[in-house]
């Protein structure tokens, strides 16, 4: 059978292994046509202007460049912040990095990364057919352009989001390097989908103070993830990986899959209709990641 279509192989460019963690910060969104509008404008002139520029948003925004010997790098560099010298505020006040969702209800979100990939995402998207199951998939925005033909009129129902361009680490870019990647698979990722993304997943969860400020200056919400899949761990027990998703989740989980990779990830997939089947069984329904943090439980406020 041909690599391109043999089902157990694994498709190319394996990513690493993200890191994990947990705090919540809250988002102002903006909203209305209008602001849909210009969004479209920034990150089309966000993508052409930095592609290849590297700093041509310095004088515009006022960051500071990065430099080794820098006395301050508290105004400069990946950790930044915060810019002393920025002429023009913030897209918002706010950003928000969930983990997962504070819910009363019994709701999952179901997440693939660093798709798509041929055999494995359509193989994937065919489970979820099959059991009527919604996942969000955080697509590579070069293999969008490369393969977005194995998802074209098969993700009604799904979310999308972004997981940069290239699926370098987002935590050793400066603001502009982030714009960019952020930018040129948001692009991609609206002429694939039809509708643009406005959910983030930093590659392997890691991300820096620039990461925050190009997510926030883009419009963008920053999702990672409080359960994964482990398949490394159970690659000669697949029942096991099964027992250990359905028993561990709890109501709000995000739950991080891949639908490409190493072989060891191939686990997953193959027992994915029953984690799926054993979740339903525990009382879960699985809703997309932006309709997740719509079930939220309100804050209450503490008590004086």
């Amino acid at each position: 059978m041909s690599p391109t279509t043999d089902p157990e192989r694994p498709a190319p460019e394996p990513s690493g292994t993200p890191s994990t963690g947990r705090r919540d910060l809250s988002a102002e969104r903006p909203a209305g046509r209008d602001r849909a509008l210009s969004r479209r404008r920034v990150l089309s002139g966000t993508a052409a202007a930095l592609a290849g520029a590297g700093v041509a948003l310095t004088g515009e925004f006022g960051y500071a460049e990065a430099t080794a010997d820098s006395k301050l790098p508290v105004y400069g560099g990946y950790a930044a912040t915060v810019h002393a010298d920025r002429r023009t505020p913030p897209r918002s006040s706010r950003v928000d990095v969930v983990w997962s969702v504070d819910t009363t209800r019994r709701l999952i979100a179901l997440t693939f990364d660093d798709g798509p990939a041929p055999n494995w995402t359509p193989r994937v998207l065919s489970i979820l057919a099959q059991t009527d199951t919604p996942a969000t998939f955080f697509m590579v925005g070069r293999r969008a352009r490369e393969y977005g033909r194995l998802v074209t009129h098969r993700l009604d129902g799904h979310e999308i989001g972004n997981h940069t361009w290239a699926h370098q680490d987002l935590a050793k870019m400066t603001y502009e390097q982030a714009c960019t990647a952020i930018s040129r698979a948001h692009n991609e990722l609206t002429r694939l989908c039809g509708r643009e993304p406005t959910l983030l997943r930093p590659p392997y969860g890691h991300l820096a103070g620039s990461t925050l400020l190009a997510a926030n200056d883009l419009g963008y919400q920053v999702v990672l993830w409080n359960r994964q899949m482990l398949e490394s761990r159970f690659t000669q027990n697949p029942d096991g990986l099964v027992d250990y998703v359905v028993d561990s989740c709890d109501p709000g989980t995000i739950l991080l899959a891949h639908d490409t990779g190493p072989a060891d990830r191939l686990v997953a997939i193959r027992g994915l209709a029953a984690m799926i089947t054993g979740l339903r069984r525990r009382g879960f329904e699985f809703v997309t990641v932006s309709e997740l943090m719509a079930a939220a439980t309100p804050a209450t406020a503490p008590a004086h």
